[in-house]
């Protein structure tokens, strides 16, 4: 047939000439359409209709229901003349809520001889009228709680202060709150605040059943989920003895006990309020640290009878050492050296027999550089590694620049008591960072009797300890110039409880801290 006929023919046919000068198809209009809806682009959707009309109503879907991306899906579309319909799958991702697919369809026409989109309201959802606005009605579980190992309530405000601390509280959320948790939270409603309730805060809230509506009628209703209690080791008994023994204390005074056999944190307390010196605060450890480097020297050969002498000063890399009230005791056990934490006879041995690197990695063994991952925030022990004899002696008595909290000096203690240095834990459904590090071979038995005879014959004689104590007292120095002020601490373990007391400031530690320790063990 030439193309004379079909020009005939199409002229007989009216608007089928029209239809084959019409430029593109409808596939490739609403195409364009759909591909700038998904991106956000109203400016490009607009281009693409019969006449122009506001398209406000997308970007309220949007903005009303936190639509974080939108998928549009056409199916097949059916033409007939110069009329067409795409119909399309919409799958819009809401924040906090999930996934919502609904089906509609865009009506085609041909305006100028080139295909554009026919905008109705219902091209946005086949039941959107003109001026009807999208809307979330959320319904909260109700929130799930907190608990101490024995799976008792701990977030009802009347636990006491110390617990009060680690579990945080409920505050009106704000804006800031909203933008960073998603819109299904609105602005004065209950989220947790600091502690375990701002960390924990989408586990215990769980989610909110969720209605969409559209001009107040509802589309669809997502269910919601039961929010997940938070189970802590905290130990109630462990925790009351602590409070007692803290509590009369005039100076700030922190302490944490923890159950060697599995790094579980039995008990935080501090005396005073604000900051959580327990978890975060950052101490010289003084000779509590002594209990580290002699797990260096033991590993190294050393034995607790081995004779070792203890005089007023060494000089080690220029630093003239000295021991607390400028005690001497010239030759003894090391066993005794230990038990009056004899600084002179430390800090040469440290140099002789262990060097930077070794105190680097035995510290390292017991918790110093590790992560902590306990759910609240807690401050990593610090143990920079010696840059010169100097500051090798005094590290290895707890002075320099090593930094700890008493719950990492109760994790040292609970390592020694049980052989194995594990990341202390207060949530055990979080996953640790740091793993379990076993003390080098032939080191504890001999440390056990070190720490025995502190507390039977050493700087914690006087303390009122009970039988089967073993313990390692520190009195650190901070500040600057002549007459330094002294943090007191204790720590130490009996039985399957390790704790570590500091009183800020409180002067020596077998004097103030610990008694405290004594009146912890005697209210277990």
């Amino acid at each position: 047939m030439s193309s004379a006929t079909v020009l005939a023919v199409g002229a007989a046919a009216g608007g089928a000439y029209y239809l084959l000068h019409t430029r593109g198809t409808p596939a490739e209009t609403a195409q364009r359409f759909t591909a700038a809806w998904q991106a956000g682009n109203w400016t490009a959707m607009g281009a693409e209709l019969a006449k122009p009309q506001q398209l406000t109503a997308y970007d309220q879907q949007r903005s009303a229901l936190a639509v974080e991306s939108t998928d549009i899906k056409l199916g097949k579309i059916t033409e007939t003349g110069d009329r067409a319909s795409a119909p399309y799958t919409a799958t819009l991702t809401l924040k906090n809520i999930g996934k919502w697919s609904y089906q509609g369809q865009i009506d085609l026409m041909v305006a100028d001889r080139t295909w554009k989109v026919d905008w109705k309201p219902a091209a946005l959802h086949p039941s959107m009228t003109s001026g009807a606005e999208f809307k979330l009605k959320t319904r909260w579980p109700e929130r799930a709680e907190i608990t101490d190992a024995r799976g008792d309530r701990i977030d009802t405000g009347t636990v006491g202060g110390s617990v009060q601390q680690l579990v945080g509280y409920l505050a009106k959320a704000e804006k800031k709150d909203v933008a960073k948790l998603g819109s299904a939270y609105k602005v004065g409603q209950a989220v947790g605040r600091g502690g375990l309730q701002e960390t924990f805060q989408k586990r215990l809230a769980g989610t909110p059943a969720t209605e969409i509506q559209l001009g107040g009628k509802t589309l669809e209703t997502i269910e919601g989920s039961d929010g997940e209690p938070v189970q802590t080791t905290l130990d109630p008994r462990a925790q009351a003895a602590a409070v007692g023994a803290v509590k009369d204390m005039k100076k700030p005074t922190s302490m944490v006990a923890i159950k060697p056999s599995t790094g579980e944190i039995l008990a935080v307390v501090n005396n005073q309020g604000g900051f959580n010196r327990a978890l975060d605060g950052r101490y010289p450890p003084g000779s509590t640290f002594k209990a580290v480097t002699a797990i260096g020297l033991l590993a190294a050969g050393m034995s607790p009878s081995d004779t070792v002498t203890c005089p007023m000063y060494a000089t080690i890399g220029g630093l003239k050492v000295r021991n607390s009230d400028k005690e001497a005791f010239g030759s003894l056990s090391f066993l005794d050296s230990f038990a009056h934490s004899c600084n002179t006879t430390f800090a040469p041995l440290a140099e002789q027999k262990l060097g930077a690197d070794k105190l680097l990695k035995t510290a390292e063994d017991v918790g110093f550089n590790q992560p902590l991952n306990i759910g609240v925030p807690a401050t990593k022990a610090s143990f920079p590694r010696a840059q010169s004899d100097a500051e090798l002696a005094a590290e290895s008595f707890g002075q320099a620049r090593i930094t700890a909290s008493p719950l990492t000096m109760a994790s040292v203690a609970a390592a020694i008591a049980d052989g194995t240095w594990r990341p202390p834990t207060l949530v055990p459904s979080l996953k640790q960072k740091a793993t379990e590090r076993p003390l080098p071979d032939g080191v504890k038995e001999p440390l056990h009797s070190m720490m025995a005879a502190v507390v039977s014959k050493g700087t914690a004689k006087a303390a009122g300890l009970p039988a089967g104590t073993h313990g390692k007292t520190g009195t650190a120095e901070f500040g600057t110039g002549d007459d330094l002020d002294t943090h007191a601490w204790f720590m130490g373990f009996k039985d399957d409880v390790a704790f570590a007391v500091v009183v800020e400031g409180g002067g020596a530690g077998g004097k103030v801290a610990a008694p405290v320790a004594a009146s912890f063990l005697k209210g277990l």
